[in-house]
């Protein structure tokens, strides 16, 4: 096995091997674009060292040996040289990007002889030193775990004593200085030097940034992001460029378009006379890229040359790192840049209508995750109006967020785990603070910029984050911050316009997003490769008119039960719960009827003629009768009763296990009244509008909880008893449809038999995900994060359809039901439905449609327009063996 490859040796293709920043650097040395030499240690070289645990093998250490001698041949330059030394950077590049979560070492081959010897070559001693005082601080950060705040407090303190603002003011002699005291740090720290020796240096390095795939931040961003924790970092090792060798020099990151716009044009920062750790660590507010194009307009120039060239070859937004040393341009690193969600729809739509990618490869850049961010909450405009911002930064990461302060992601963790929203405000964020970031519901820095680690992180996550806010001081020690007369602390409450990049005191109230635009494209696109229909779980006016919005084809769950809440409606159905014969049932089921057939004149009216399941009655009783004692006291007013028997009432219909007892079909087998007023007030509903409307309404009324065929057949009887008296009640008959919600086992081991009294099925697969496991959805929370962190289940089942499991059941239930009527309308409303991972198995049977709520209903057009690129790819690739087979 081979460790070590040269960049010359790559290509893009080897991510797995050599990570996405190694690939990439191979790729670009390919292209001959002016990438400084080095070489990528891989990703096997890492899982090897995490495996072994005693260190560097002798076989990458000889490698390295001899890689290091070809760089010397290749600059002329040698490690440790006290004259002309090679200085190198030592950087971590997993597959995929992770930006800031893993470490760095920076001018690697510095000590006390080299560091005058650079000096001496260089003519500026300023620079040689400020590079020593930077490696001290990175080497003792990343490879000894020194808190690198030791060092910035005594940079601070030595500046203020100066009278210094930006570390651009410090001379020679003061680097010099300070070197001195970062050694000393060393000693009072560790008891021991910083190593002399450059070799030395380099194998510490490398095992620090093999251990760093593995430190917190970097497996809470993997849990985050869904990356697998098997694949380990690879490590480029790469000749020093340097930025920060005079005003000829500058760093910075760029981006080929505007990653929270998606506007096409460079987008970027740079800062003269640094190193690429002070554009992303935030200590120093940028420039913007344009300025550059004055200060050294030939560069520029250049830049946007090899940035056009790498988007093309990419065929993506690309996020570019560049070091110009002395007026000449090197590029250190390209990736797919990270970007807000709007960006990613409009640059996805973009490059479609330039030609530089299909519809189809469109479409897989597109996540469920960027959907749900594209319709981030915005502050409502009215409210907007009347709030006076009280400090500006640059909007970073765009939405609007109102929470409580907190100035460190300790206690922002701890605030959100007790529920609170949470504001994270911070001079700038570094990788440690990733946990808290995750958490906020928005990101305030008051250093940093457009590019600063926040910025990044904060997009990338879509949370909104304003950076950069110079005018605000933030004092972390004193967990306060303030601005002209405006000072806050921690639990206070502001509110961060992410989008404007202005900070409001107090809370705003916010809206729903607006990028229907951007949606509806790339849902159209989706939606003329899908085969499986989406549907929508609604039953109110307003979520059925989402649903539509949002691209569903009919409606798949209109739950009747959320129809009876409401102070007069909910009255009426405690009088029907405590009636004690026909006649007491009588007038409340009749008041009932006319709020219900209300409420589906009102469903058809919007849905038309698309398809339309309303289910039955499903929870039991108990969940609709008072528990304040007020409530109990005006109930046996209301019925002439005695708030005694009111509550003698209540403990009767209590259940030890309701979940499980007089609910659904049950309720219709005992009280077979109640389904009669539904099932009339559905049907005279759909005469009616199909009368006054111009189209035909096939209503499809959905029983739910069956256990039995004896049970279906009972009860269609029953409703289609009904449905005859009002067919001959109106002199008009419609078509319509009575089938079941499969969501108990038996059900679906029965299913065959039930189908013989069943029109269509929809499964339930919450309800039957809790009888399959018998794991109660209410209470399965106490006790479910322990079955995943001890890794019991691989997920949690009510999120992702168990498909060893449950999803056997489903896959019997469908065979008998196919098998006993042929093709059937068969759907899935539970909330797999509208869950990638388990749409991604349930595609693959002869099923009908999926139903989610209206939010989800984007999210499951696109992963299933997505499976079926996949699966058209694969037939493809398999067609094209066979072809060359022959």
């Amino acid at each position: 096995m081979t460790y070590i490859y040269d960049f010359s040796e790559g290509a893009k293709e080897w991510s797995d091997l050599l990570g996405g920043k190694g690939a990439n650097l191979a790729e670009m040395t390919a292209l001959h674009l002016p990438v400084p030499n080095g070489f990528t240690i891989t990703t096997e070289a890492c899982k090897d060292y995490l495996k072994e645990s005693s260190g560097l093998n002798e076989k990458l250490i000889n490698e390295i040996r001899q890689h290091i001698q070809s760089l010397e041949q290749q600059t002329m330059k040698v490690l440790g040289d006290a004259e002309d030394p090679l200085l190198i950077s030592v950087r971590s590049g997993s597959k995929f990007s992770m930006p800031g979560m893993m470490d760095t070492i920076l001018n690697l081959g510095l000590n006390d002889e080299t560091v005058v010897g650079l000096a001496e070559k260089t003519g500026n001693s300023r620079f040689a030193y400020d590079c020593y005082r930077r490696l001290l601080q990175m080497f003792g950060d990343v490879v000894w775990g020194i808190d690198k705040n030791k060092f910035e407090d005594q940079l601070s303190f030595y500046k203020s004593q100066k009278g210094y603002t930006i570390d651009t003011e410090m001379t020679a002699e003061d680097w010099q200085y300070l070197v001195d005291v970062y050694k000393g740090i060393y000693m009072e720290t560790l008891h021991k030097h910083f190593p002399q020796n450059p070799m030395e240096q380099l194998f510490h390095s490398v095992e620090a940034v093999f251990r760093s795939w593995n430190n917190k931040r970097a497996k809470t961003y993997r849990r985050l992001h869904d990356i697998s924790d098997d694949l380990g970092t690879a490590v480029n090792i790469q000749e020093m460029v340097f930025g920060n060798s005079g005003l000829d020099s500058g760093t910075g990151v760029a981006f080929t378009r505007n990653p929270s716009t998606g506007e096409k044009g460079i987008f970027g920062e740079f800062l003269i006379n640094a190193q690429g750790e002070d554009v992303v660590a935030g200590i120093r507010t940028p420039q913007p890229i344009a300025a550059l194009k004055k200060s050294m307009p030939e560069i520029y120039a250049e830049f946007c040359e090899i940035s056009e060239q790498l988007e093309q070859h990419y065929q993506d937004m690309q996020d570019i790192e560049f070091t110009i040393e002395n007026k000449k341009l090197y590029i250190l690193q390209t990736r797919n840049g990270k970007r807000t969600a709007k960006a990613s729809f409009k640059i996805c739509i973009n490059l479609v209508e330039e030609g530089v990618i299909s519809k189809e490869a469109g479409l897989q850049r597109i996540t469920p995750t960027m959907i749900t961010q594209l319709l981030h909450p915005v502050f409502e405009e009215e409210a907007l109006k009347a709030a006076v911002p009280f400090v500006k930064g640059l909007p970073a990461s765009p939405g609007a967020a109102s929470g409580q302060v907190y100035f460190t992601a300790e206690a922002a963790k701890a605030a959100s785990d007790r529920g609170e929203k949470v504001i994270l405000v911070r001079q700038e964020t570094s990788p440690e603070d990733i946990e808290g970031m995750v958490v906020s519901e928005g990101i305030v820095t008051s250093r940093g910029g457009m590019t600063s680690h926040a910025a990044v992180v904060a997009r990338g996550m879509g949370v909104c984050c304003v950076a950069g806010c110079e005018e605000l001081q933030v004092d972390e020690f004193l967990e306060q911050a303030s601005c002209g007369d405006v000072t806050f602390g921690t639990g206070d409450v502001i509110s961060v316009d992410g989008t404007s990049g202005l900070l409001y005191q107090g809370s705003i109230p916010k809206k729903e997003g607006e990028e229907q635009e951007l949606l509806n494209k790339v849902l159209d696109w989706a939606q003329e490769l899908s085969t499986l229909e989406v549907y929508g779980n609604a039953e109110t006016p307003e979520d059925i008119q989402t649903a539509l919005k949002l691209g569903a084809k009919g409606i798949g769950l209109a739950r009747t039960e959320h129809m009876f809440f409401g102070e007069e409606r909910i009255s009426e159905v405690r009088k029907m719960i405590l009636a004690v014969d026909q006649k007491g049932l009588r007038k409340p089921l009749e008041q009932l009827k006319k709020y219900q057939k209300n409420d589906f004149k009102e469903i058809f009216q919007l849905m038309e003629e698309r398809p339309c399941t309303v289910r039955l009655l499903d929870p039991p009783l108990h969940e609709f009768l008072p528990k304040a004692e007020r409530e109990i006291e005006d109930l046996a007013i209301a019925t002439n009763r005695t708030p005694a028997q009111i509550r003698k009432r209540i403990s009767e219909l209590a259940e030890q296990n309701p979940m499980l007892g007089h609910r659904g079909c049950r309720l219709a087998v005992s009280i077979p009244q109640i389904y009669q007023m539904q099932t009339a007030a559905i049907i005279e509903a759909a005469i009616e509008v199909s009368q006054s409307s111009g189209f035909s309404v096939v209503p499809e009324i959905m029983i739910p909880l069956v256990s039995t065929d004896k049970e279906m057949s009972l009860l269609r009887k029953q409703l289609e008893e009904t449905i005859e008296v009002i067919f001959e009640l109106y002199g008009h008959r419609i078509s319509y449809k009575i089938g079941t919600m499969i969501e108990t086992p038996r059900a679906c081991l029965t299913a065959a038999e039930i189908s013989q009294s069943s029109d269509f099925f929809s499964f339930g697969t919450n309800d039957l995900t809790q009888l399959t496991y018998g794991f109660s959805r209410d209470d399965s929370a106490k006790f479910l994060n322990e079955y995943l962190n001890l890794k019991l289940l691989p997920s949690d089942p009510f999120q992702h359809l168990d498909e060893k499991g449950v999803g056997q059941l489903i896959q019997q239930a469908v065979d008998g039901i196919t098998a006993s009527k042929g093709a059937a309308q068969i759907g899935v409303c539970g909330e797999a439905g509208g869950d990638p991972q388990s749409i991604r198995f349930l595609r693959k049977l002869p099923i009908s449609y999926v139903s989610c709520s209206p939010f989800r209903i984007p999210a499951a057009i696109l992963t299933i327009a997505q499976e079926e690129i996949k699966e058209q790819a694969g037939k493809l690739k398999i067609l094209n063996k066979l072809i060359k087979e022959v």
